[in-house]
């Protein structure tokens, strides 16, 4: 097994360029396991821990750009107001070690359905940045995804970056699992509001071949929302929002949960996002 390791951006471009084969490492949270345990075996490595503008974010016309290598942890501390669903979901991320390690860029990688990154990016309106020796290009979170770990990156492309739209309300991530920690969500949601042009994102994990959006549950809420004084919803409307969620949703049985379960607790997170959404309009958070 060769391994590559670049000091710049450019020289990884080039690199993947020539071995595109070479499995990208950053964090390595997840293709360190899939080695250790002998499911994967590339005949090269990329390690990008070295190149530095992998590690930057800042603003850029209208988004937060969070390079691919920014850890969980550094974006909960550092760009978790311009960000706050994605923050929110970074800091659910296994242990404080993990989230030291891992990034948003290596779950995009990964493209695990149950990766927690995705909903929120999906409900945030994102743009996926990759990069090849060639040039650069970005791409709709929601048409990033084809099926579990697979994506429309090429071969010869590197994830660059996420570029995250400004919130212009609020925004909250929710999943369900065994436990308050480490671990693989049964099933996630993120919901995420423009108050000014009266619109609202979904993204639902781990209840699908890939993170998926719920359109119509989108369409519902821009009608029934109380976009003026954040009322809480009526038992009603709560309930039909909470079914088109659940409906969007293509889960399957598995040993962390049925799929009767998945659409069940989407349902109820859903209302619940509603709920923490309304109380912040409420008490003018936005």
């Amino acid at each position: 097994m060769d391994f590559l390791s670049p000091d710049t951006w450019a020289g990884a471009l080039a690199a993947k360029a020539a071995r595109p084969e070479a499995v990208p490492v950053m964090g390595g949270t997840d293709v360190m396991v899939e080695l250790n345990l002998g499911r994967r075996r590339p005949h090269a490595l990329l390690d990008l821990t070295r190149v530095p503008e992998l590690a930057r974010w800042g603003a850029e016309d209208g988004y937060t750009r969070v390079g691919a290598g920014v850890s969980y942890t550094r974006l909960v501390e550092r760009v978790g107001s311009r960000a706050p669903a994605l923050a929110a979901a970074a800091r659910s991320v296994a242990s404080p070690q993990i989230r030291n390690r891992g990034s948003v860029g290596g779950n995009l990688g990964g493209a695990s359905p149950a990766g927690d990154c995705h909903p929120p990016l999906l409900a945030a309106g994102a743009l996926v940045e990759l990069a090849s020796a060639a040039g650069v290009r970005r791409v709709p979170a929601s048409e990033f995804y084809l099926g579990p770990g697979r994506t429309v990156r090429r071969e010869d492309e590197l994830v660059a970056a996420v570029l995250v739209p400004e919130p212009r309300g609020p925004q909250v991530f929710a999943k369900v699992g065994p436990r308050n920690a480490m671990v693989i969500a049964v099933v996630s949601f993120a919901l995420a509001l423009d108050v000014a042009a009266r619109r609202a994102g979904t993204g639902i994990g781990s209840a699908g071949p890939t993170p998926l959006r719920a359109r119509a549950a989108e369409e519902f809420l821009a009608r029934e929302f109380d976009w003026a004084g954040g009322a809480d919803p009526s038992p009603e409307a709560a309930r039909r929002f909470g079914d088109l969620v659940a409906g969007a949703a293509r889960p399957i049985d598995d040993v962390r949960g049925s799929a009767a379960y998945r659409r069940h607790a989407l349902a109820v997170l859903a209302r619940r996002a509603w709920a923490r959404c309304a109380a912040e309009v409420r008490g003018g958070g936005v």
